[in-house]
Protein backbone atom coordinates (compact mmCIF):
# COMPACT_ATOMS: atom_id res chain seq x y z
CA UNK A 1 0.00 0.00 0.00
CA UNK A 2 3.00 2.19 0.48
CA UNK A 3 6.51 2.20 -1.01
CA UNK A 4 9.76 2.35 0.45
CA UNK A 5 12.96 3.19 -1.88
CA UNK A 6 15.07 -0.03 -1.38
CA UNK A 7 14.99 -3.08 -0.43
CA UNK A 8 16.02 -4.34 3.34
CA UNK A 9 17.24 -7.61 4.68
CA UNK A 10 16.26 -8.80 7.69
CA UNK A 11 18.76 -11.75 8.70
CA UNK A 12 21.26 -11.44 11.24
CA UNK A 13 20.84 -12.57 14.46
CA UNK A 14 17.24 -14.21 13.87
CA UNK A 15 17.78 -16.79 11.84
CA UNK A 16 19.94 -19.88 10.87
CA UNK A 17 21.59 -20.00 7.71
CA UNK A 18 19.63 -21.74 5.28
CA UNK A 19 22.12 -24.19 3.24
CA UNK A 20 21.44 -27.52 3.99
CA UNK A 21 18.02 -29.06 4.24
CA UNK A 22 18.12 -29.79 7.20
CA UNK A 23 17.91 -26.32 7.66
CA UNK A 24 15.47 -25.75 5.49
CA UNK A 25 12.81 -27.33 7.31
CA UNK A 26 13.63 -25.30 10.31
CA UNK A 27 13.90 -21.80 8.52
CA UNK A 28 10.61 -20.00 7.43
CA UNK A 29 11.51 -17.97 4.40
CA UNK A 30 9.28 -15.01 4.07
CA UNK A 31 9.09 -11.95 1.58
CA UNK A 32 6.78 -9.17 2.64
CA UNK A 33 6.65 -5.47 1.15
CA UNK A 34 7.68 -2.49 3.26
CA UNK A 35 4.85 -0.40 4.47
CA UNK A 36 6.69 2.10 6.31
CA UNK A 37 7.90 5.89 4.48
CA UNK A 38 11.29 6.27 6.52
CA UNK A 39 13.28 4.54 9.04
CA UNK A 40 10.81 5.56 11.84
CA UNK A 41 8.15 3.85 10.40
CA UNK A 42 9.64 0.46 8.49
CA UNK A 43 8.04 -2.39 9.17
CA UNK A 44 11.03 -3.51 9.62
CA UNK A 45 10.68 -3.59 13.57
CA UNK A 46 7.68 -5.63 13.41
CA UNK A 47 9.19 -8.17 11.52
CA UNK A 48 11.86 -8.29 13.75
CA UNK A 49 9.83 -8.76 16.98
CA UNK A 50 7.23 -10.94 15.20
CA UNK A 51 10.46 -13.41 14.37
CA UNK A 52 11.88 -13.22 17.39
CA UNK A 53 8.29 -14.02 19.43
CA UNK A 54 8.01 -16.81 16.71
CA UNK A 55 11.21 -18.60 17.70
CA UNK A 56 10.27 -18.23 20.97
CA UNK A 57 7.51 -20.11 21.21
CA UNK A 58 8.78 -22.69 18.68
CA UNK A 59 12.38 -23.80 19.70
CA UNK A 60 14.48 -24.58 16.37
CA UNK A 61 12.29 -22.93 14.31
CA UNK A 62 13.49 -19.37 12.65
CA UNK A 63 12.33 -16.60 10.53
CA UNK A 64 13.93 -14.96 7.98
CA UNK A 65 12.33 -11.98 6.27
CA UNK A 66 13.41 -9.79 3.35
CA UNK A 67 11.85 -6.70 2.71
CA UNK A 68 11.23 -5.05 -0.82
CA UNK A 69 8.84 -1.78 -1.68
CA UNK A 70 5.84 -2.01 -2.98
CA UNK A 71 6.54 -1.12 -6.44
CA UNK A 72 9.17 -4.15 -6.63
CA UNK A 73 7.58 -7.03 -4.56
CA UNK A 74 5.23 -8.01 -7.31
CA UNK A 75 8.21 -8.57 -9.63
CA UNK A 76 10.95 -9.69 -7.70
CA UNK A 77 8.85 -12.29 -6.29
CA UNK A 78 7.71 -13.70 -9.96
CA UNK A 79 11.30 -13.66 -10.89
CA UNK A 80 12.11 -16.16 -7.62
CA UNK A 81 9.23 -18.34 -8.71
CA UNK A 82 10.86 -18.57 -12.58
CA UNK A 83 14.18 -18.98 -10.81
CA UNK A 84 12.78 -21.97 -8.95
CA UNK A 85 13.55 -20.05 -5.63
CA UNK A 86 9.61 -19.06 -4.29
CA UNK A 87 9.87 -18.14 -0.65
CA UNK A 88 8.22 -20.02 2.11
CA UNK A 89 5.46 -17.15 2.56
CA UNK A 90 5.06 -14.00 0.59
CA UNK A 91 2.87 -11.12 1.51
CA UNK A 92 1.92 -8.99 -1.95
CA UNK A 93 -0.97 -7.83 -3.37
CA UNK A 94 -2.38 -10.51 -5.70
CA UNK A 95 -1.98 -13.81 -5.20
CA UNK A 96 -4.43 -15.72 -8.13
CA UNK A 97 -1.81 -16.46 -10.94
CA UNK A 98 0.86 -18.74 -8.72
CA UNK A 99 -2.66 -20.23 -7.32
CA UNK A 100 -3.54 -20.92 -10.83
CA UNK A 101 -0.41 -22.72 -11.90
CA UNK A 102 -0.58 -24.87 -8.39
CA UNK A 103 2.18 -23.60 -6.36
CA UNK A 104 0.29 -22.76 -3.41
CA UNK A 105 -0.88 -24.77 -0.25
CA UNK A 106 -4.72 -24.10 0.00
CA UNK A 107 -5.89 -22.57 3.31
CA UNK A 108 -6.89 -25.97 4.98
CA UNK A 109 -3.88 -27.62 3.88
CA UNK A 110 -1.88 -24.76 6.63
CA UNK A 111 -4.32 -23.02 9.33
CA UNK A 112 -6.49 -24.61 12.04
CA UNK A 113 -10.12 -25.04 11.21
CA UNK A 114 -10.44 -22.19 13.71
CA UNK A 115 -8.15 -19.83 11.82
CA UNK A 116 -9.37 -20.47 8.57
CA UNK A 117 -13.23 -19.99 9.65
CA UNK A 118 -12.03 -16.65 11.51
CA UNK A 119 -11.30 -14.35 8.29
CA UNK A 120 -13.56 -12.02 7.27
CA UNK A 121 -16.30 -12.72 4.49
CA UNK A 122 -15.80 -10.28 2.04
CA UNK A 123 -12.10 -11.11 2.32
CA UNK A 124 -12.54 -14.85 2.37
CA UNK A 125 -14.44 -14.62 -0.89
CA UNK A 126 -11.54 -12.80 -2.50
CA UNK A 127 -9.09 -14.91 -1.69
CA UNK A 128 -11.02 -17.81 -2.92
CA UNK A 129 -10.87 -19.39 -6.65
CA UNK A 130 -12.51 -22.71 -7.50
CA UNK A 131 -14.21 -22.88 -3.99
CA UNK A 132 -10.65 -22.69 -2.26
CA UNK A 133 -9.30 -20.35 -0.14
CA UNK A 134 -5.49 -19.92 -1.23
CA UNK A 135 -5.41 -16.04 -0.73
CA UNK A 136 -4.89 -15.40 2.71
CA UNK A 137 -5.72 -11.66 3.66
CA UNK A 138 -3.49 -9.96 6.05
CA UNK A 139 -4.30 -6.40 6.61
CA UNK A 140 -7.29 -4.33 4.29
CA UNK A 141 -9.03 -0.87 4.00
CA UNK A 142 -12.08 0.12 3.30
CA UNK A 143 -12.75 3.57 1.31
CA UNK A 144 -14.76 6.29 3.35
CA UNK A 145 -15.68 10.00 1.71
CA UNK A 146 -13.71 12.56 3.55
CA UNK A 147 -14.68 16.11 3.89
CA UNK A 148 -13.00 19.04 5.27
CA UNK A 149 -15.63 20.11 7.88
CA UNK A 150 -14.12 23.58 7.87
CA UNK A 151 -14.37 24.45 4.05
CA UNK A 152 -18.02 22.78 3.90
CA UNK A 153 -18.87 25.17 6.76
CA UNK A 154 -17.22 28.44 5.07
CA UNK A 155 -19.61 27.47 1.69
CA UNK A 156 -22.60 26.62 4.12
CA UNK A 157 -22.65 23.10 2.44
CA UNK A 158 -24.41 20.10 4.06
CA UNK A 159 -22.37 16.29 3.97
CA UNK A 160 -23.66 14.65 0.90
CA UNK A 161 -25.58 11.28 0.88
CA UNK A 162 -26.76 11.42 -2.97
CA UNK A 163 -24.48 12.31 -6.36
CA UNK A 164 -26.91 15.32 -6.58
CA UNK A 165 -26.22 17.08 -2.90
CA UNK A 166 -22.30 15.65 -3.70
CA UNK A 167 -22.76 18.27 -6.57
CA UNK A 168 -24.25 20.73 -5.00
CA UNK A 169 -21.69 20.81 -2.36
CA UNK A 170 -19.07 20.71 -4.95
CA UNK A 171 -20.66 24.00 -6.73
CA UNK A 172 -20.75 25.76 -3.00
CA UNK A 173 -17.15 24.52 -2.41
CA UNK A 174 -16.12 26.55 -6.07
CA UNK A 175 -17.76 29.41 -5.23
CA UNK A 176 -15.87 30.12 -1.83
CA UNK A 177 -12.52 29.58 -3.86
CA UNK A 178 -11.74 26.04 -2.97
CA UNK A 179 -9.28 24.66 -5.73
CA UNK A 180 -10.64 21.06 -5.78
CA UNK A 181 -14.59 20.64 -4.81
CA UNK A 182 -13.72 17.00 -5.46
CA UNK A 183 -10.98 15.33 -5.73
CA UNK A 184 -10.79 12.81 -8.80
CA UNK A 185 -8.15 10.79 -9.18
CA UNK A 186 -7.97 9.24 -11.95
CA UNK A 187 -4.92 9.17 -13.19
CA UNK A 188 -2.34 5.79 -13.23
CA UNK A 189 -1.45 4.99 -9.90
CA UNK A 190 -4.47 4.34 -8.78
CA UNK A 191 -7.66 4.81 -11.00
CA UNK A 192 -9.17 1.50 -10.72
CA UNK A 193 -10.23 2.49 -7.02
CA UNK A 194 -11.92 5.34 -7.52
CA UNK A 195 -13.26 3.95 -10.17
CA UNK A 196 -14.64 1.24 -9.03
CA UNK A 197 -15.96 3.29 -5.85
CA UNK A 198 -18.04 5.41 -8.09
CA UNK A 199 -19.32 2.47 -9.97
CA UNK A 200 -20.55 0.97 -6.80
CA UNK A 201 -22.37 3.38 -5.96
CA UNK A 202 -24.44 3.35 -8.99
CA UNK A 203 -25.07 -0.51 -8.59
CA UNK A 204 -22.04 -1.47 -11.11
CA UNK A 205 -18.85 -2.55 -10.65
CA UNK A 206 -15.83 -4.97 -12.81
CA UNK A 207 -17.71 -7.69 -12.61
CA UNK A 208 -21.04 -8.92 -12.96
CA UNK A 209 -23.40 -12.01 -10.50
CA UNK A 210 -21.36 -14.44 -12.62
CA UNK A 211 -17.89 -13.34 -12.20
CA UNK A 212 -17.14 -12.08 -15.39
CA UNK A 213 -16.33 -8.55 -16.16
CA UNK A 214 -18.41 -6.07 -16.89
CA UNK A 215 -16.44 -3.10 -17.65
CA UNK A 216 -18.83 -1.83 -20.36
CA UNK A 217 -22.36 -2.64 -18.18
CA UNK A 218 -24.60 0.42 -18.83
CA UNK A 219 -24.56 1.28 -15.20
CA UNK A 220 -20.43 2.04 -15.68
CA UNK A 221 -21.43 3.86 -18.80
CA UNK A 222 -23.93 5.79 -16.92
CA UNK A 223 -21.45 6.62 -14.06
CA UNK A 224 -18.92 8.27 -15.84
CA UNK A 225 -21.11 10.03 -18.39
CA UNK A 226 -22.85 11.57 -15.34
CA UNK A 227 -19.37 12.08 -13.47
CA UNK A 228 -18.36 13.72 -17.15
CA UNK A 229 -21.59 16.13 -17.36
CA UNK A 230 -21.79 17.34 -13.60
CA UNK A 231 -18.61 17.20 -11.78
CA UNK A 232 -15.62 17.56 -14.93
CA UNK A 233 -17.17 20.03 -17.57
CA UNK A 234 -18.52 22.43 -14.42
CA UNK A 235 -15.10 23.06 -13.36
CA UNK A 236 -15.74 20.82 -10.20
CA UNK A 237 -12.58 18.68 -10.04
CA UNK A 238 -9.80 21.18 -9.96
CA UNK A 239 -7.07 22.27 -11.94
CA UNK A 240 -5.22 19.37 -13.04
CA UNK A 241 -6.71 17.10 -15.14
CA UNK A 242 -8.61 13.39 -13.45
CA UNK A 243 -6.32 11.09 -15.92
CA UNK A 244 -3.33 12.95 -14.54
CA UNK A 245 -4.31 13.26 -11.04
CA UNK A 246 -2.56 10.45 -8.79
CA UNK A 247 -3.72 9.66 -5.53
CA UNK A 248 -0.97 10.50 -3.67
CA UNK A 249 -1.10 14.08 -5.35
CA UNK A 250 -5.14 14.27 -4.40
CA UNK A 251 -4.49 13.07 -0.92
CA UNK A 252 -0.97 15.91 -0.73
CA UNK A 253 -3.98 18.62 -1.76
CA UNK A 254 -6.69 17.76 0.79
CA UNK A 255 -4.02 17.79 3.20
CA UNK A 256 -3.11 21.32 2.51
CA UNK A 257 -6.78 22.11 3.11
CA UNK A 258 -7.26 22.15 -0.74
CA UNK A 259 -9.60 20.03 -1.00
CA UNK A 260 -13.75 19.87 0.00
CA UNK A 261 -13.87 16.04 -0.87
CA UNK A 262 -11.83 12.77 -1.64
CA UNK A 263 -12.06 9.58 -0.97
CA UNK A 264 -9.39 7.95 1.21
CA UNK A 265 -8.53 4.99 3.67
CA UNK A 266 -7.74 5.15 7.55
CA UNK A 267 -3.63 6.17 7.22
CA UNK A 268 -4.81 9.73 5.82
CA UNK A 269 -7.66 10.31 8.49
CA UNK A 270 -5.13 9.50 10.59
CA UNK A 271 -2.41 12.10 9.02
CA UNK A 272 -5.26 14.41 8.72
CA UNK A 273 -6.38 14.78 11.93
CA UNK A 274 -2.69 14.57 13.61
CA UNK A 275 -2.27 18.14 11.64
CA UNK A 276 -5.08 19.40 12.85
CA UNK A 277 -7.75 19.05 10.48
CA UNK A 278 -11.93 18.81 11.37
CA UNK A 279 -11.76 16.05 8.91
CA UNK A 280 -15.94 13.92 8.41
CA UNK A 281 -16.47 10.82 7.22
CA UNK A 282 -19.35 9.57 4.82
CA UNK A 283 -19.98 6.04 2.76
CA UNK A 284 -19.75 7.42 -0.65
CA UNK A 285 -22.91 8.97 -2.04
CA UNK A 286 -24.78 7.18 -4.06
CA UNK A 287 -26.57 7.90 -7.25
CA UNK A 288 -30.51 9.28 -6.93
CA UNK A 289 -31.56 6.62 -9.49
CA UNK A 290 -30.52 4.21 -6.19
CA UNK A 291 -31.54 6.56 -3.38
CA UNK A 292 -32.46 5.70 -0.07
CA UNK A 293 -34.03 1.69 -1.89
CA UNK A 294 -30.47 -0.07 -2.06
CA UNK A 295 -27.30 0.78 0.22
CA UNK A 296 -24.36 -0.24 -2.19
CA UNK A 297 -20.85 -2.31 -0.71
CA UNK A 298 -18.04 -0.08 -0.09
CA UNK A 299 -15.07 -0.62 -2.36
CA UNK A 300 -12.40 -2.62 0.03
CA UNK A 301 -8.68 -3.39 -0.56
CA UNK A 302 -6.82 -6.28 0.99
CA UNK A 303 -3.24 -7.24 0.73
CA UNK A 304 -2.53 -11.08 0.80
CA UNK A 305 -0.44 -14.00 2.69
CA UNK A 306 0.21 -16.99 0.08
CA UNK A 307 2.15 -19.96 0.99
CA UNK A 308 4.37 -21.93 -1.64
CA UNK A 309 5.09 -25.37 -1.98
CA UNK A 310 8.06 -27.08 -1.40
CA UNK A 311 9.07 -30.30 0.05
CA UNK A 312 8.95 -30.53 4.38
CA UNK A 313 7.90 -27.23 4.54
CA UNK A 314 3.87 -27.85 4.86
CA UNK A 315 3.70 -27.89 8.81
CA UNK A 316 6.55 -25.30 9.36
CA UNK A 317 4.86 -22.79 7.19
CA UNK A 318 1.01 -23.39 8.96
CA UNK A 319 2.40 -23.41 12.26
CA UNK A 320 4.09 -19.56 11.15
CA UNK A 321 1.02 -18.86 9.73
CA UNK A 322 -1.41 -19.83 12.61
CA UNK A 323 0.82 -17.30 14.73
CA UNK A 324 0.85 -14.54 12.29
CA UNK A 325 -2.65 -14.82 12.51
CA UNK A 326 -3.10 -14.42 16.64
CA UNK A 327 -5.01 -11.23 17.05
CA UNK A 328 -2.37 -9.84 19.14
CA UNK A 329 -0.10 -10.05 16.26
CA UNK A 330 -2.51 -8.92 13.68
CA UNK A 331 -3.78 -5.93 15.42
CA UNK A 332 -0.41 -5.32 16.16
CA UNK A 333 0.56 -5.17 12.54
CA UNK A 334 -2.79 -3.03 11.41
CA UNK A 335 -2.32 -0.65 13.82
CA UNK A 336 0.83 0.58 13.11
CA UNK A 337 -0.50 1.44 9.25
CA UNK A 338 -3.92 2.67 10.91
CA UNK A 339 -5.10 -0.29 7.96
CA UNK A 340 -8.17 -2.95 9.44
CA UNK A 341 -7.14 -6.34 10.36
CA UNK A 342 -8.58 -9.66 8.57
CA UNK A 343 -10.08 -11.70 11.13
CA UNK A 344 -13.37 -11.50 12.71
CA UNK A 345 -11.94 -11.66 16.13
CA UNK A 346 -8.76 -9.27 15.46
CA UNK A 347 -11.60 -6.53 14.47
CA UNK A 348 -13.62 -7.30 17.40
CA UNK A 349 -10.82 -7.16 20.02
CA UNK A 350 -8.80 -4.03 17.55
CA UNK A 351 -7.69 -1.33 20.26
CA UNK A 352 -7.65 1.04 17.07
CA UNK A 353 -11.34 0.43 16.54
CA UNK A 354 -12.04 0.96 20.09
CA UNK A 355 -10.65 4.17 20.48
CA UNK A 356 -11.61 6.02 17.53
CA UNK A 357 -14.92 5.96 16.20
CA UNK A 358 -13.82 6.39 12.65
CA UNK A 359 -12.23 3.65 12.64
CA UNK A 360 -15.67 1.35 13.78
CA UNK A 361 -16.93 2.80 10.65
CA UNK A 362 -14.35 1.77 8.19
CA UNK A 363 -14.40 -1.57 9.70
CA UNK A 364 -18.43 -1.83 9.54
CA UNK A 365 -17.75 -0.66 5.48
CA UNK A 366 -15.59 -3.33 5.49
CA UNK A 367 -17.44 -6.29 6.67
CA UNK A 368 -19.36 -5.60 3.46
CA UNK A 369 -17.02 -4.82 0.78
CA UNK A 370 -16.57 -5.27 -2.62
CA UNK A 371 -13.24 -5.90 -3.32
CA UNK A 372 -10.92 -6.04 -6.83
CA UNK A 373 -11.21 -9.53 -8.85
CA UNK A 374 -8.16 -10.60 -7.70
CA UNK A 375 -9.24 -14.02 -7.78
CA UNK A 376 -9.01 -13.35 -11.68
CA UNK A 377 -5.26 -14.71 -12.59
CA UNK A 378 -6.02 -12.09 -15.39
CA UNK A 379 -6.53 -8.71 -12.92
CA UNK A 380 -3.19 -8.13 -12.54
CA UNK A 381 -3.20 -6.90 -16.39
CA UNK A 382 -6.53 -5.89 -16.54
CA UNK A 383 -6.36 -3.60 -13.42
CA UNK A 384 -3.11 -2.25 -15.59
CA UNK A 385 -5.34 -1.65 -18.54
CA UNK A 386 -7.61 -0.11 -16.23
CA UNK A 387 -5.52 2.82 -14.63
CA UNK A 388 -4.28 3.87 -17.94
CA UNK A 389 -7.19 4.50 -19.78
CA UNK A 390 -10.17 5.15 -17.19
CA UNK A 391 -9.57 8.59 -16.60
CA UNK A 392 -10.08 9.06 -20.64
CA UNK A 393 -13.80 8.09 -19.82
CA UNK A 394 -14.58 11.55 -17.93
CA UNK A 395 -12.26 14.11 -20.46
CA UNK A 396 -14.57 16.73 -21.76
CA UNK A 397 -16.85 16.19 -24.91
CA UNK A 398 -15.42 12.39 -24.20
CA UNK A 399 -17.87 9.41 -25.05
CA UNK A 400 -17.43 6.93 -21.84
CA UNK A 401 -19.57 4.41 -23.76
CA UNK A 402 -16.62 4.29 -26.57
CA UNK A 403 -13.72 4.59 -23.51
CA UNK A 404 -15.37 1.59 -21.69
CA UNK A 405 -15.80 -0.64 -24.59
CA UNK A 406 -12.53 0.18 -26.03
CA UNK A 407 -10.77 -0.88 -22.06
CA UNK A 408 -13.48 -3.77 -22.44
CA UNK A 409 -11.98 -5.23 -25.79
CA UNK A 410 -8.60 -5.00 -24.09
CA UNK A 411 -9.80 -7.25 -21.18
CA UNK A 412 -11.19 -9.87 -23.30
CA UNK A 413 -7.63 -10.09 -25.70
CA UNK A 414 -6.00 -10.30 -22.45
CA UNK A 415 -7.73 -13.34 -21.22
CA UNK A 416 -7.52 -14.99 -24.55
CA UNK A 417 -3.57 -14.79 -23.99
CA UNK A 418 -3.60 -16.21 -20.51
Amino acid sequence: MTASVAAIGLLGSLVTACGSSGSAATTVRLVVPEYGDGPATSSKAYWEKLAASYTAAHPGKNVEVTLYPWADIDREVSRMVKEDRAPDVALMGAYSDFAAQGLLYSADELLSIRAEANFLPPLKEAGTVDYTLYGLPFVASSRLLFYNEELFDEAGAEPPRTWSELKGAAKALKKTGVAYPYALPLGPEEAHAEALIWELSNGGGYTDNSGGYSIASAKNTQTFRWIRDNLVEPGLTGPVPPGELDRKDAFAAFLRGEVGMVNGYPSLLHEARGKGMKVGTLTMPVSDTLGDREAPPSAGVADWMMAFKHDGNRELVGSFLDFVYEDKNLNEFAGRYHLLPSTVSATQSSPYAAEDPSARQFLTALRTARLYPVDDPSWLKVSDTIKRNIGRAVEPNADPKAVLEGIAQQVRDTAQQE
